[in-house]
């Protein structure tokens, strides 16, 4: 196992097998983020994570940190709050803000450079990426984003302003993807956080084939279409 230094004249990536155990999963590094190279990583359940004037590295660890929608795990409190919630939540509103939220968290954003911004909202236009939003009146109070696999949403980031706005956002996307075909969600690593929502972890080989399967099997045509997923009092 050895890292690799990706070429700016080829997209191909080595195989996530050859990834490093020791950081877990670091697999290559350099290369670009153009749309290109970045669906070429999801598609092989790679994703680009680095500090800020580091190279640019990519992992795939071993094991992967994933959500099942339907076990998605809801407090009592939770409940009690959703139920009476303050929040609208939106799909593709403005991912824009979005990112830029994520990118502002102390504890999300340290990665999340200008040229990453700037990538992801590539992959946005092209109909890749996709954010929900967290509203209260007018002023986004929380979100996430993520990239789409068909079947399967590979997601990157979120951030909350006020209480459970993130956990709101996944809530109601969790609901809304199974609802329009999806199946998996990719969390990454695991963390305390993730873990106290339902996350698991899984073997980076059955991550894999779940990915391989789970791409090409399409969702509703309006699973992207931006519109209201959940509006307070209703």
């Amino acid at each position: 196992m050895r890292l690799v230094q990706l070429s700016h004249h080829s997209l191909a990536f080595p195989s996530p097998e050859g990834a490093l155990r020791e950081p877990n999963g670091l697999l290559a590094l350099g290369g670009d983020l153009s749309p290109a190279r970045l669906l070429m990583a999801y598609q092989r359940g790679i994703f680009p994570w680095f500090s800020p004037g580091d190279p640019i590295l990519w992992w795939s660890p071993d094991p992967r940190a994933v959500l099942w929608p339907a076990h998605y795990h809801v407090s009592r409190s939770m409940k009690r709050f959703h139920k009476n919630s303050p929040y609208r939540v939106t799909l593709n509103h403005d991912f824009s803000r979005v990112i830029d939220g994520c990118a502002a968290d102390r504890n999300e954003g340290t990665w999340i450079t200008p040229a990453v911004v700037l990538a992801y909202l590539r992959l946005h236009e092209l109909g890749h990426a996709h954010s929900i939003e967290v509203w209260e009146g007018d002023e986004l109070v929380g979100g996430m984003y993520g990239v789409a696999q068909g079947a399967l949403f590979c997601g990157e980031s979120m951030f909350s302003r006020r209480v459970n706005a993130s956990k709101t956002a996944l809530l109601v996307f969790c609901a809304e993807f199974l609802r329009q075909g999806g199946e998996l969600i990719d969390c990454q690593v695991l963390n305390e956080h993730t873990a106290s929502l339902g996350v698991g972890e899984m073997p980076r080989r059955e991550y894999l084939q779940h990915l391989e399967r789970l791409r090409h099997q399409p969702l509703s045509p309006r699973c992207w279409l931006p519109r209201t997923l959940f509006t307070p009092g209703l």
